[in-house]
């Protein structure tokens, strides 16, 4: 079994401090990790639940993915991150299943991980993060 657990379920949204507002309010989540990603183009703030994180996403510029998914389906569930032990690994079992990668190979992720994307078409609708810690 490649995926070990869910690393993260990522949430788009257009307002970071009003979705982390939220968040504390309801569930009294606190924020373990906050970064810019300037790679993607976005802004996150990692909410830890239990060994898992619900990833608050808000898009830095126009052209970003996360940006691009507001416009068209509006704020929402963007991705699952699913953590492995080798994303390089992972990454071609998924493409030899018929997978269509976004990556063509691991990259830096936040918090020091290495990733790399799966695109929904070939993922039953699914945008899949693959996740090395």
């Amino acid at each position: 079994m490649l995926l070990t657990e869910i690393d993260h379920v990522a949430i788009a949204v257009r307002d970071l401090e009003a979705a982390i507002d939220y968040y504390q309010r309801a569930f009294g989540a606190t924020v373990d990790h906050r970064e810019v990603v300037e790679s993607d183009g976005v802004e996150e703030a990692l909410l830890k639940v239990a060994e898992s994180y619900v990833q608050l996403l808000t898009p830095t510029r126009d052209d970003s993915p996360v940006a691009k998914a507001i416009e068209k389906r509006g704020e929402g569930l963007h991705h699952v991150g699913y953590r492995v032990a080798d994303c390089g690994a992972a990454l071609e079992s998924m493409k030899a299943a018929g997978a269509i990668a976004i990556d063509a190979a691991p990259r830096p992720g936040s918090r020091g991980t290495t990733v790399a994307f799966i695109h929904p078409k070939g993922s039953f609708g699914t945008l899949i993060e693959l996740v090395q810690e």
